[in-house]
């Protein structure tokens, strides 16, 4: 469902052990971005009435989402700041091909991996803490993430064939794979 080619490294759960309050930082973070994305996706492919539509939800679920994880924060007395990014959403957007309809399908594609990427890694959090609290936290944005990654998968089609969003989706798992497989020093939800 997911399209992903590679399950998180143990590597992973040690930085969320050793570093929980830094990966939460990061998690709002990813939530911004995650809107950023949606917006900026909507203001290029302003014309396509559909994709714009599911682009006013996504926003407006991950700002939410951004809240939720700052009101998290603040209960545990965590200061929200400024973080050095990783390089995981960089390296997938390297990707893009320059031209459209193809760019357009990548940049919805290398979207709905990063989802999907959240999506599990939300499962593993929510399996890996024993946190009572975070445990119901990332339980309950897991089902979100998936059907964001779903969504732009579909939207990808719009731009182009199934069978042809189907094949780059898989090329497109498999580099995010590699990414993935180097990791990332720095404790980042998606190091």
């Amino acid at each position: 469902m997911l399209h992903l080619q590679s399950e998180s490294q143990v590597r992973w759960l040690r930085q969320v052990d050793e570093h929980l309050p830094e990966i939460l930082i990061d998690h709002a973070h990813c939530e911004h971005k995650a809107a950023a994305t949606a917006m900026s996706l909507f203001g290029a492919y302003v014309d396509c009435r559909e994709l714009t539509r599911e682009m006013t939800v996504i926003i407006q679920e991950e700002l939410e989402h951004f809240h939720m994880v700052l009101d998290l924060l603040e209960r545990r007395e965590i200061p929200f700041r400024k973080l050095r990014p990783g390089d995981y959403g960089r390296r997938l957007n390297q990707l893009v091909r320059p031209h459209e309809p193809y760019r357009a399908v990548d940049r919805l594609l290398i979207a709905g991996l990063i989802e999907a990427r959240s999506c599990e890694r939300f499962k593993l959090l929510r399996d890996h803490v024993q946190d009572a609290e975070l445990k119901e936290f990332y339980g309950s944005l897991f089902e979100s993430e998936a059907r964001h990654h779903t969504t732009y998968v579909r939207l990808a089609r719009l731009f182009q064939d199934a069978e042809e969003v189907r094949l780059r989706l898989d090329e497109l798992s498999a580099q995010e794979a590699e990414i993935i497989a180097i990791g990332n020093p720095l404790p980042r939800m998606h190091s």
